[in-house]
């Protein structure tokens, strides 16, 4: 079964053909504040974004509350030395913001959709008609989430962040096994945020080459080198975190952009598009009118008639209105057939046969 090339989520299509749908991933960056999640849904949409993406869990349905070591947050990254249950209950959306935020992104014209992280939340995101649904790094081995999902018959857009082949493949066995071919590979390191050298852009493409699918990029470095790159790759689908402010001390704030820079990632990858052109050997109008200036074989001395040409009298020389240089071999040592005054493109009419 082949997967799809072109997929809607909502009013838009992603795919072949169609520009990268942008997504600014909202996370835990309203630290807490209603009105901050739309503040930053409002500057979204003025920074150029397609979509809106939630997360949609609890601390109790994503994990539980418990300080065995293996409950606690590894490494020193950003949230170390916490457990998961406190990280997260600080970090959720809460579910009764989500009909109101889905709304003020619709007034503006954006799509929204979420993460959800166990069955209870896909009910519920059902209930509210979400028009696409994401699966989170870390939970591409959640099989029985993933099926659940798939019978929806909605696009599935994948984080592979911590995946090894094996379950991209057993991810998307899944989805063919319930008949759903509306899937989006996303690039991902899970390292927030990401460095540069860790990104591995490349693999893109052979996500694309390797499984059929659409493909995109869920990126954590700072700045917007990276996502606007993608698309020369083929990002079909981009998302970022964003955040009114990385200062704000919220859970994502140190590795998310602000509205300026999405704006100017937006730009950029808008750019890019632009940029990169066809698979075609063709010029187009402006490098017609500029090849004029090109090389091609000119008189450069008076030449009388009879007297023979040389490589004192004709040379290649700019501009392109002569014969094409690759007929100076063979004009050398011929006749002038008349008297060809200095300036006068070379044409086979001057040249005694």
């Amino acid at each position: 079964m082949m997967f799809s090339k072109r997929i809607k989520i909502g009013n838009r299509t992603v795919g072949e053909g169609e520009p990268c749908m942008i997504v600014a991933e909202l996370s835990g960056n309203h630290n807490g504040d209603y009105n901050r999640a739309v503040e930053i849904i409002h500057a979204a949409k003025k920074a150029g974004a397609d979509a809106i993406k939630l997360q949609t869990y609890t601390a109790d349905t994503i994990t539980i509350d418990c300080d065995k070591p293996w409950f606690m947050t590894p490494g020193d990254g950003l949230w170390a030395g916490r457990t998961l249950h406190d990280l997260y209950k600080e970090a959720y959306t809460p579910w009764e913001w989500h009909k109101g935020l889905m709304e003020e992104a619709a007034k503006l014209g954006m799509e929204c959709f979420s993460s959800p992280f166990d069955p209870t939340a896909v009910d519920f995101l059902e209930e509210l008609n979400v028009p696409a649904y994401k699966i989170a790094s870390y939970e591409i081995n959640d099989i029985p989430l993933i099926r659940k999902i798939a019978k929806l018959h909605k696009p599935i857009i994948f984080a592979t962040g911590i995946a090894y082949e094996e379950d991209i493949l057993r991810a998307l066995d899944v989805c063919r096994q319930e008949d759903n071919t509306d899937v989006i590979l996303l690039k991902c390191v899970s390292a927030y945020p990401t460095p540069y050298n860790l990104v591995n852009l490349r693999m893109m493409q052979n996500l694309s080459d390797r499984f059929g699918c659409i493909v995109g990029l869920s990126d954590h470095t700072l700045g917007g080198v990276i996502p606007t790159g993608s698309i020369a790759l083929g990002s079909k689908m981009i998302e970022k975190h964003l955040t009114l402010d990385r200062s704000a001390g919220g859970v994502d704030d140190a590795f998310s952009m602000e509205p300026k820079e999405f704006a100017d990632m937006v730009r950029d990858a808008r750019v890019m598009e632009q940029a990169l052109g066809e698979y075609e050997y063709r010029l187009n109008d402006k490098q017609v009118a500029e090849r004029k200036l090109s090389r091609s074989l000119f008189v450069v001395k008076d030449i009388k008639k009879g007297e023979t040409i040389n490589k004192d009298n004709v040379r290649s020389i700019r501009p392109g209105n002569g014969m094409h240089t690759m007929y100076y071999e063979e004009v050398l040592g011929k006749r002038a057939a008349v008297d060809i005054e200095k300036g006068t493109p070379l044409t086979w009419e001057l040249i005694t046969p």
